[in-house]
C-alpha cells in the first residue's frame, strides 16, 4: 500500500469515526423510511404511466376494429355492384387494420404484464414499508429510552462530557480561590511585618514605631499623674481624720467645770468651718 493510499485510508477511517459519533439512528431511520416511500411513489407513478399507455393502445385497437367492420361493409357493397376491384382494395385495407390490431393486442398484453408486475412490486414494497415503519418506531423508542438512560447514568456517575466540563470548572474555581486566599494571607503578612508599606501614607515604618512609642509614653505619664493625684487626696483625707481625732481627745480630757472657768480661746469659727469645708472638698 502506497503512502497516498494509506493516507486516504486513514482519512476515510477518521471521517467514518466522526460520522458514526454524529449519526443519530432516529434520523437515519426516518430518512430510510422516506426513501422507501419515495420509491413506492415512483412505482405508483410507473403503474399510472403504463395504464395510460395501455388505454391509448386499447383506444387505437377499438378504432381499428371499427375500420375493419367498415371495410367489410365496403367490400360487400362493391361486390353487389360488380366492382371486384373496389372490393379487393377494401379487403386489403381490412387485412392491414387486422395486422395492426394484432400488433396492438401484443403491445397491450405486454403492457398489461408490466403493469401486473409493477402492481405486485408495489404491493410487496408497501408491505415492506409497513413492516419497516413498525420496526422504525420500535427502534426509535428503544434508542430514545437508551439515550435517556445513558444521560441519567452520565449525570449520576459524572462520566459524560458535560459533567467532565462541570468538574473541570469546579477544579478551576477551587484553584483560583486557593490562589486568592494565599495572596490575601501573603499581603497581610507583608503588611504586618512592614515589608509592604502603605503607598498612600508618607510615614515610614520607623516613623510609625516612634509615634507608637511616644503615644505609649504619654499615656503612661498621664496614668501616673492620675495615680499621684488620687494619692494626695487620700493623704489629705487621712490628715483631716487625725485632726478630728485629736480635737475629740483634747475635749474629752478637760473637766466640764474647768471648761466653764477657763476663758475660751480666741478661735475664728469661720476659719475652722472654711478649713473643714476644704477638707471635705479634698475628700
Amino acid at each position: 500500500m502506497g503512502i497516498l493510499s494509506r493516507a486516504s485510508y486513514i482519512v476515510r477511517s477518521k471521517l467514518n469515526s466522526v460520522l458514526n459519533r454524529a449519526e443519530d439512528p432516529t434520523q437515519t431511520l426516518d430518512y430510510s423510511y422516506e426513501q422507501l416511500r419515495d420509491e413506492l411513489q415512483k412505482v405508483k407513478q410507473g403503474i399510472a404511466d403504463l395504464t395510460t399507455q395501455k388505454k391509448r393502445l386499447e383506444i387505437q385497437k377499438r378504432r381499428l376494429e371499427d375500420n375493419v367492420e367498415k371495410h367489410n361493409e365496403q367490400a360487400r357493397a362493391a361486390v353487389e355492384q360488380d366492382r371486384d376491384d373496389l372490393a379487393r382494395r377494401a379487403l386489403e385495407k381490412k387485412k392491414q387494420k387486422m395486422r395492426q390490431i394484432e400488433e396492438l393486442e401484443g403491445q397491450v398484453a405486454d403492457l398489461q404484464g408490466k403493469q401486473d408486475q409493477l402492481i405486485e412490486k408495489k404491493d410487496q414494497l408497501q408491505r415492506q414499508i409497513e413492516e419497516f415503519r413498525t420496526k422504525k418506531e420500535t427502534m426509535k423508542a428503544r434508542y430514545e429510552a437508551a439515550e435517556a438512560s445513558a444521560r441519567v447514568s452520565e449525570a449520576v456517575t459524572g462520566a459524560g462530557d458535560e459533567m467532565d466540563e462541570v468538574s473541570k470548572t469546579i477544579e478551576r474555581a477551587e484553584e483560583r480561590t486557593e490562589e486568592m486566599e494565599a495572596r490575601s494571607a501573603a499581603l497581610d503578612e507583608l503588611q504586618e511585618t512592614g515589608a509592604l508599606e502603605n503607598q498612600i501614607s508618607e510615614k515610614s515604618k520607623l516613623d510609625r514605631e516612634l509615634e507608637e512609642v511616644t503615644t505609649t509614653n504619654e499615656v503612661d505619664a498621664e496614668l501616673e499623674t492620675i495615680k499621684s493625684e488620687l494619692g494626695e487626696d487620700t493623704e489629705a483625707a487621712d490628715e483631716a481624720v487625725d485632726i478630728d481625732a485629736e480635737v475629740d481627745a483634747e475635749v474629752g480630757e478637760v473637766d466640764p467645770g474647768e471648761v466653764e472657768e477657763m476663758d475660751p480661746p480666741a478661735i475664728d469659727e469661720n476659719e475652722v468651718e472654711a478649713e473643714l469645708e476644704e477638707l471635705k472638698d479634698e475628700e
